[in-house]
């Protein structure tokens, strides 16, 4: 009786064993972990790489997951039957040469967000999302990404970036912030890549992919890890431990990380960092459909910021130069600084609805600052003569060392410099060589004089803070209907409340900031009314820790749903899906400006709504197990941030004239190769966008208009319908000549052009109307739209060893990059006078020749990366290093023309001047960097 009910019980289980091996040489594997995923089952291959369950599994559909150091995971469906036996008897595990270079990445990408305030460089984290083992998409992530590279010519808010199933793309710009989860290496190698618009279990999908870790405390293997790093791009120094405990006994799963980034100075002088990292994940599984975690990300960090500078600065103190900071009591202090503090709470459930169908809720809640630094020049006192009539006196000029009038092109700016100028420039310039850093005594001392001669504070360092409280979460069914056909069903929400505002940060030894607008100090038929900031509070004295200057509200609204059918046969898969979405911004002012009394700039704005539609379908053909053919089509509207919905949010309620969603036409086809020895892809693909938008602020010479003395004003400039196209192929390649080396190719061939001319127009505090000159049209056709190099080239190799070490070496050329051109300078502007009048000297050849867009010179890049893995006991040691731009090629990866001369007379005097006074701004690549890490794992 005892063997038959031994017997009945045994038959309620099934029995997994097989063989691992490697890849590269067939060799027996030993030591690699093998676990069914979300249990507890666990075991290991012995001497000959076999393993076999004890005890056994009970049946159902499982996932079977292979790790071991050094190697490339294996995850594996697998259906267990009752009393019967699974046999995988090979299982090929392939050398992880992409390991290091997948750290390094994560680390390098966030980082180079952290590190500047130019949208431009933000967009290099695209390059992250193509992260897969695809050739082209490792070279678009691990070498072109250092030069700012966008896949595809696209800007990181055409992507979408997910934790735990919820979208996390900032409501101001649509890019994701990855600052927020910097130093979390560790925990966020759990990724799944959808290129393009192709099929995604988490959302509709976006033109730059759709990447999504999972940071479930459950999806860890179990162990710890501890490493150090060391570096001289952003930090000097990284440190990190981790911990998984993998699903104990009593069904808990427990994940923990804490890092920390440090550096006084990078890549660039005078940018420290400064950032810590923390990362909690509890799950629990409650019974064998439902299980809940709870995840925490905290990741404060505070970077010093560098600049865009012109080709004068760089001749004259080279590439590494940062103009934003100085010497202060013997240590190197910068005036520009962000810092982020943003924590993430995250929760989620899963439900197992049978073996086909699962429902998947999550809930997030997102907190915390973002401030950036600056020095605020233009503190003033408030005078009253016996009449009680107002004005204000103070005011200083840009204290900045780059700034124009200290370099020697000021002094050189007339024709025929006289010797007093020549000699002016001469000292400007050794002035300029030998220190050229912001002189923070001078600073203090100015205030000092202030106090004591009974006037306010000149100089302060103000904060502009973005405080947010985000609420997010979703629901989503995914079911097998079929045989063949997946379905994926969301709906998802989003809530911002978002405060904005300027805070008093340091008095640099002042007493006291007088909150007026200075630029508005001759106002004497208002009583000084414009020059307020609230008029609700006229002529405010503030201290550090106050909000002044400009102080409102956004709320922004976002719901919508999804849903996507997927297909599966032998040789046709295919999918399609639809989306529709719904996104509202509301301002709502907290101060009433002097310029824009009562409801203009109090209280709420009108709310603006947007309804967006998405369709997309793709198809692939399996030729047979190694030729495929694919195609992906889509349709889809994204609404603008409403960073660029308010034309001018610190000021007023005014919202852009007539705001739409862009609109994005999407097609690509792909050929893919995969043999044994063989594997290559060729993908051509066309973006097409209209109706987009953007909003720039920046002060000008050439506003031609009788309404504006002299033509010099702060202005707010506005362009719509903006079209552009991207065309382009990606090719990829890699061919194994021994079983451990293998030679690579990858090129990128694109075309980023402006395909028709956008309407723009300009809002400024000394006009009450918006300015359109001419028609109201830049001419914007058959320009190239900016965005580092469109074209990139790669040949290299790695080499796997046997023995557990490995490298990697590349040659990197890009070309076609170009600076992005001033619309102000494409507008009726250029060919106008101060009068409006056209100018009498206009040339059409010579403007042709003034408005030619700068292509940038095409540059080679020498990248290595190696490592070595050691097994001792239980324990894994090794170390593994990456050396960027081994050659130290000095370059320039993009930049901008200056709109502070827009029109087609100073424009002929800039070209007049052997240098010009507003030239070009140049975004600078980084020298020679290395990246070394080492680390054990338990």
């Amino acid at each position: 009786m005892l063997f038959l009910y031994s017997a009945s019980a045994i038959a309620q289980y099934a029995r997994i064993r097989g063989t691992v091996k490697d890849a590269a040489t067939s060799s027996a594997l030993p030591e690699v972990e093998v676990f069914v995923q979300k249990t507890n089952y666990t075991t290991q291959t012995d001497a000959d790489g076999n393993f076999d369950f004890t005890p056994q599994v009970p049946p159902g559909s499982y996932t079977l997951v292979l790790r071991k150091s050094g190697y490339l995971s294996l995850t594996i469906p697998v259906n267990l039957i009752p009393d019967q036996e699974l046999v995988l008897e090979y299982l090929p595990l392939e050398i992880d040469l992409a390991e290091a270079n997948e750290q390094i990445t994560l680390i390098s990408l966030s980082d180079v967000q952290l590190n500047d305030d130019n949208e431009q460089r933000d967009n290099a984290v695209s390059g992250l999302l193509g992260a897969t083992n695809d050739v082209f998409s490792n070279a678009a992530a691990f070498d072109f990404s250092s030069t700012f590279f966008r896949p595809r010519g696209l800007d990181s808010k055409y992507s979408r970036v997910i934790i735990n199933g919820l979208v996390l793309n900032k409501f101001n710009t649509g890019r994701p912030q990855w600052s927020n989860w910097g130093g979390l290496n560790d925990v966020m190698r759990n990724r799944e890549f959808s290129m393009g618009l192709t099929a995604s279990d988490y959302s509709f999908g976006a033109p730059a992919g759709t990447l999504h870790f999972n940071m479930h405390a459950s999806s860890y293997r179990p162990g710890g890890r501890i490493s150090y790093a060391t570096a001289n791009r952003t930090y000097t120094g990284r440190v990190m431990a981790s911990y998984n405990s993998g699903v104990t006994a009593d069904n808990w799963a427990y994940s923990v990380l804490v890092s920390r980034r440090f550096g006084q100075e990078g890549a660039i002088d005078g940018t420290f960092y400064d950032a810590n990292s923390l990362f909690f994940a509890a799950e629990k599984i409650l019974s064998e459909t439902h299980r809940i975690n709870l995840s925490f990300l905290y990741t404060p960090n505070r970077r010093g910021r560098s600049t865009a500078l012109t080709q004068e600065v760089i001749d004259l103190k080279g590439y590494t130069y940062n103009p934003n900071w100085g010497f202060q009591n013997n240590e190197a202090r910068n005036a520009r600084v962000r810092a982020i503090e943003e924590p993430l709470v995250l929760l989620s459930h899963h439900w197992q609805l049978g073996k086909q169908a699962s429902l998947h809720t999550n809930l997030g809640y997102q907190w915390g600052t973002t401030k950036n630094s600056r020095i605020d020049y233009t503190g003033s006192t408030l005078i009253s003569n016996p009449n009680e009539q107002e004005h204000f006196v103070g005011g200083a000029r840009n204290p900045a060392p780059n700034y124009y009038q200290n370099l020697p092109s000021y002094f050189l700016r007339y024709p025929n410099p006289s010797a007093v100028q020549y000699q002016q420039a001469y000292l400007a310039e050794q002035e300029f060589r030998n220190d050229g850093q912001l002189e923070w005594q001078a600073l203090y001392e100015a205030n000092e004089t202030a106090v004591r001669s009974g006037l306010n504070t000149i100089y302060a360092i103000q904060q502009d803070v973005n405080q947010d409280q985000l609420f997010t979460g979703n629901i989503r069914y995914k079911a097998q209907m079929s045989e063949h056909f997946d379905v994926n069903f969301g709906i998802y929400g989003s809530a911002l409340q978002s405060e904005q505002y300027a805070e008093l940060d340091d008095l640099l030894g002042g007493n006291v900031w007088l909150d007026i607008d200075s630029f508005a100090e001759d106002d004497n038929t208002t009583g000084g009314d414009l020059a307020q900031s609230d008029l609700q509070n006229r002529n405010r004295l503030v201290q550090p820790g106050d909000r002044y200057k400009y102080n409102y509200g956004i709320a922004a609204r976002q719901i919508g749903t999804f849903a996507q059918l997927e297909a599966t046969y032998n040789h046709l898969d295919f999918y399609a899906a639809l989306n529709a979405e719904q996104t509202s911004y509301q301002r709502e002012g907290y101060y009433e400006n002097g310029y824009y009394p009562g409801a203009l700039s109090l209280g709420k704005s009108e709310p603006v709504r947007f309804t967006s539609l998405g369709a997309k379908a793709g198809i692939t053909y399996k030729f047979n197990s190694k030729h495929f053919a694919l195609l992906n089509a889509g349709f889809l509207e994204q609404p603008p941030g409403f960073n660029t919905v308010f034309t001018n949010a610190r000021q007023h309620n005014a919202i852009l004239e007539n705001p739409q969603s862009e609109r994005l036409i999407d097609l690509d086809a792909s050929y893919i190769y995969r043999g044994s020895d063989l594997k290559l892809r060729l993908t051509g693909y066309l973006l097409n966008f209209t109706q987009g938008s953007e909003v720039s602020y920046f002060y000008t010479q050439s506003m031609q208009t009788p309404l504006i003395d002299q033509g010099n004003a702060l202005v707010q400039e506005s362009t719509t319908h903006i079209a552009r196209q991207n065309l382009g192929l990606e090719f990829g390649a890699s061919y194994s000549i021994l079983p451990t080396l293998t030679l690579k190719a990858a090129a990128a061939f694109g075309q980023n052009m402006y395909t028709q001319d956008a309407q723009v127009y300009y809002t400024t505090t000394l006009a009450e109307t918006p300015i359109r000159f001419g028609d109201g049209s830049a001419k914007l056709k058959n320009y190239h739209v900016a965005g580092g190099p469109e074209r990139a080239y790669q040949l290299g190799f790695d080499y796997r060893d046997p023995d557990f070490w490995w490298l990697g070496a590349s040659v990197n050329r890009f070309s076609n990059a170009y600076v992005d051109v001033s619309y102000l300078r494409r507008s009726g502007a250029f060919s106008s006078d101060y009068d409006g009048q056209a100018f009498n000297d206009y040339t059409a050849k010579v403007a042709q020749e003034l408005l030619k867009q700068e292509q940038l010179d095409a540059y080679y890049l020498v990248n290595i990366v190696g490592g070595k893995s050691w097994r001792v006991k239980s324990y894994t040691l090794g170390f593994f290093g990456l050396l960027n731009n081994a050659l130290n090629t000095r370059y320039k990866t993009g930049g901008f023309e200056d709109s502070r001369i827009g029109d087609y007379r100073s424009l002929l005097e800039e070209r007049a001047r052997d240098t010009p006074l507003f030239g070009n701004r140049y975004f600078l690549g980084y020298g020679a960097t290395f990246y070394l890490n080492f680390y054990v794992r338990f």
